[in-house]
């Protein structure tokens, strides 16, 4: 297959630091190389990730970060640079409803945001004209009349992380500067539970910046090590010294990365079953999920989690190699059989659940 793949224009492909979406394009990108398609990345010019790139893409704009001006014009730029792929894998928001594409083109696009009400109006009209995946069932549940061709939770590449001992006798915290990530609540548990905490965090807007000095600031002691944000090798690194991730999550998030990233250094994640969590964790273990009241007695039995269970799950759930087949799997159906728009609702829940299954059998037979 020629397989054309578009990400945002604000963070490069892959990301020096924080960027899920990034991350995964690069997977994904790297991936469907591997497999011997050919794979043509539109993605800011100061990307790195070694496939062929569409030309005369501008660099990141972080300054404009999630601007609809900036999309467009990245979008605009894409589309003119893919030739004659055989189908397009979208990142953006605005790609799928570029109506200048040729109109034969498939287009399939990934659901990477929590599907508030303006969501939800977006990816009606997508669907009409686009082939959408899901990250997590959770995120389905949230809007069933949204039409989703497939559940693929998201992988990363086991070979690049190092398992930890977590012998550093700390929990950690890795995620954005903000209320609904749940570092004030990392905190208090980790308080609570006697334990010491050290904090990574990606701080660049003015709003994370502001609630790190009007609240996260003014708490920390002697009990907490604010390190700020961090690339992967210094998270990794953090990750496996931890004997526990603190994930406290406030938000339905669609999929937490970061969680399948601990679970790879072999720590266990302790946290809130809020969102997708409960899809990545398997309570009692790969980690512990409960309210917030609960967490800190639980977060004092994590020595009783298996690491080499946290890895294993993330290598039979969550590879990059799982990631890359199931995606390539439904291109080929849009392309052999056509569309498979119009599941949605509890029918996405149960072609997703089957088709888990039935990716997780074969890839525990060897086939």
């Amino acid at each position: 297959m020629r397989i054309g793949l578009i990400a945002g224009p604000w963070i490069p492909v892959p990301p020096p630091t924080y960027g899920g979406i990034e991350r995964v394009v690069d997977s994904l990108a790297r991936g469907f190389a591997a497999a011997g398609h050919e794979v043509l990345l539109a993605v800011p010019s100061d990307s790195k990730c070694p496939v062929p790139r569409v030309p005369d893409m501008r660099s990141s704009e972080p300054v404009e970060l999630g601007t609809t001006l900036s999309e467009l014009s990245h979008v605009i730029r894409a589309y003119r640079g893919m030739g004659d792929a055989d189908i397009i894998h979208d990142h953006t928001l605005a790609g799928p409803l570029y109506t200048h594409r040729p109109s034969s083109m498939p287009v399939v696009t990934t659901i990477h945001g929590n599907l508030t009400p303006s969501a939800v109006d977006v990816y009606r009209a997508i669907g009409r004209n686009a082939d959408i995946i899901a990250i997590s069932r959770d995120q389905v549940s949230r809007a069933p009349d949204v039409p989703i061709a497939r559940v693929i939770h998201h992988g990363m590449d086991l070979s690049t992380v190092p398992e930890g001992t977590g012998q550093g006798g700390y929990a950690c915290f890795v995620g954005r500067m903000c209320p609904d990530k749940g570092v004030l609540e990392a905190i208090n548990l980790a308080r609570q539970a006697g334990v010491p905490l050290r904090i990574a965090a990606k701080m660049r807007e003015p709003d994370e910046w502001s609630y790190f000095r009007d609240v996260i600031e003014p708490l920390l002691g002697s009990n907490e090590e604010f390190i700020g944000e961090i690339g992967d090798a210094e998270k990794y690194a953090l990750m496996g010294g931890a004997f526990a991730f603190l994930n406290p999550i406030q938000w339905s998030e669609p999929f937490g990365l970061v969680m399948i990233e601990a679970l790879a250094t072999g720590t266990p994640v302790v946290g809130t079953p809020i969102g997708s969590a409960p899809e990545i964790v398997e309570h009692g273990t790969t980690g512990y999920l409960a309210s917030l009241e609960e967490l800190p007695a639980l977060l004092a039995q994590t020595a009783l989690i298996s690491r080499a269970a946290c890895r294993a799950s993330v290598k039979k759930q969550f590879s990059s190699e799982r990631m890359v087949a199931d995606h390539l799997d439904l291109f080929q159906q849009i392309l052999e059989q056509g569309s498979p728009r119009g599941i949605s609702g509890p029918g996405a829940l149960h072609e997703g659940a089957v088709h888990d299954n039935q990716r997780q059998d074969s890839l525990a037979s060897g086939a």
